[in-house]
């Protein structure tokens, strides 16, 4: 009984090995499944400190307005640069007075306006910088 359960595992084995060379065929193909990293760094707006304001809608007031000014600059030096990262908090915080639409503490500024505003700037880099 012993000798043929041993031809039994010995015949499984040898069936199996076809099995085994393709799974070990397959898992040298699986590392090239990897998707592609792209080499290129996208520009985009860094993500404002809390302590810039104390409210996310008046944050996200501020990352529209350092947006903006990131196009204004390309739209001045022609450079395809990424300006968002050389553009200071400070600095954004300076040109808020000029971007307000209200006097509202809470609500100082139309973000929908200015995101939309930036979108349509930024697109318009990203048009001219990809030729």
């Amino acid at each position: 009984m012993i000798q043929s359960i041993h031809v039994f595992l010995t015949g499984l084995t040898i069936a199996c090995l076809p099995f085994v060379a393709a799974a070990q065929s397959t898992h040298s193909s699986f590392e090239t499944m990897a998707q592609p990293t792209d080499e290129k760094v996208a520009c985009k707006a860094p993500k404002p400190p809390k302590d810039l304001a104390e409210t996310a809608y008046i944050r996200n007031g501020y990352r529209a307005i350092l947006r903006i000014m990131a196009a204004e600059k390309w739209q001045e030096t022609g450079s395809c640069d990424c300006f968002l990262a050389v553009i200071k908090w400070e600095e954004v915080l300076e040109a808020g007075p000029t971007f307000q639409s209200s006097d509202d503490p809470k609500r100082p500024f139309d973000t929908s306006v200015l995101r939309e505003r930036a979108d349509d700037l930024l697109a318009e880099r990203d048009a001219a910088c990809a030729n």
